[in-house]
């Protein structure tokens, strides 16, 4: 089958690997439909994160079963199921706490299980899913081609924008600042919304992003940064800065921007990947009573939730791809994102 593997920087390559097979009962083999590429996969992709040898990537994908082990008996051959970011057995004392990220017998897409097998990356034709039964969640029916994009958000971005919401403790009625005007932070703009919050301060300079960040329910745009920006948006608010702030780039300067835009008492909800090297002053957070939650988001525990609505229609995340591209032009998809012509780049087998 053709997959993608990662040379080095800015080397991604489409090549020939062997079909997956079921190695163990509890895996399941999925023929993928659609897959992405993810902020966090430009991390390795620029270089910050070395590849020592060529390695599979992708983590976000959906598909049809082809073929399960003997011991699974959730999921069947046949069934369109939605693949979460992370591999999660569904049963350990993490996952039953919903911190499905955290399973002590988890694994990653493209890496070797703890058998020493390799897991494959998600951008490819098909994909070998271990624990099956915990990690992939089966969709009413086969989606069709509209609501497809939306489905493949709940693998991550979805779920991710929904967990900086809660973990920023948006409720009915709150003010919320977004920090961040990428597919996650686009997504974190439905879920306040979705959750009731009354007020949504997008904060972003990028017409396009900004637009549709308008389209999924943010009230108002802040196009400045730093000092500026945390003025704009306590000034947009009466004086008085947002309930909770999502921050969702994860450098330094994004940590900072979101706590000096929070109100005294206020949260900020965190879902960046920290490749940026944020920091927490502890005296700032002391002083103003500011609490923080967020990491990882356990999408796995989220999907169930969120699928009746993407469904529906009552939210249409999937926007967030402006860019299609075929697996043969994985290197396209890549250069999309990351020269940022597009948000979000949608891969086709």
């Amino acid at each position: 089958m053709r997959a993608t593997l990662l040379h080095g920087p800015r080397d991604v390559r489409v090549e020939q690997v062997p079909d997956p097979v079921v190695r163990r009962p509890t895996d399941a083999v999925v023929r993928v439909v659609a897959s992405c590429v993810c902020g966090s996969d430009l991390w390795p992709y620029r270089g910050v994160r070395p590849v020592r040898e060529p390695r599979r990537i992708g983590h976000e994908f959906v598909g049809v079963v082809e073929e399960v082990g003997s011991d699974v008996a959730r999921v069947a051959v046949g069934d369109f199921v939605v693949a979460p970011f992370a591999i999660s057995d569904g049963t350990c004392v993490h996952c039953r706490n919903g911190v499905h990220t955290s399973c002590v017998h988890g694994e990653s897409w493209g890496s070797a299980d703890r058998y020493g097998d390799m897991v494959d990356g998600g951008q490819g034709e098909y994909v070998r899913v271990p624990l099956a039964d915990g990690t992939l969640v089966v969709t009413p029916e086969h989606p069709d081609d509209a609501l497809l994009p939306h489905v493949l958000t709940l693998t991550d971005v979805m779920g991710t924008g929904h967990h900086a919401a809660l973990a920023g403790g948006v409720r009915a009625g709150s003010t919320v600042a977004v920090v961040g005007d990428g597919a996650v932070g686009l997504c974190a703009v439905i879920a306040a919304r979705r959750l009731g919050a009354e007020r949504v301060v997008a904060m972003s300079r990028h017409e396009a992003r900004s637009a549709l960040a308008v389209r999924f329910g943010a009230t108002d745009v802040v196009a400045e940064r730093g000092d500026e920006g945390a003025a704009a948006v306590i000034d947009l608010l009466g004086g008085v800065g947002p309930d909770a702030v999502l921050e969702c780039v994860g450098t330094k300067e994004s940590m900072q921007q979101a706590l000096d835009t929070v109100r005294p008492g206020g949260r900020v909800g965190y879902v960046g990947v920290p490749a940026g090297g944020p920091e927490l002053p502890v005296p700032q957070l002391f002083g103003a009573n500011i609490g923080v939650l967020g990491g990882v988001a356990p999408v796995r525990a989220y999907i169930e939730g969120l699928l009746p609505d993407v469904w529906a229609g009552t939210i249409e995340p999937g926007l967030v791809f402006d860019g299609t591209f075929a697996l043969d032009e994985i290197g396209a998809a890549y250069a999309a994102m990351d020269e940022r012509t597009v948000t979000k780049s949608l891969v086709l087998p």
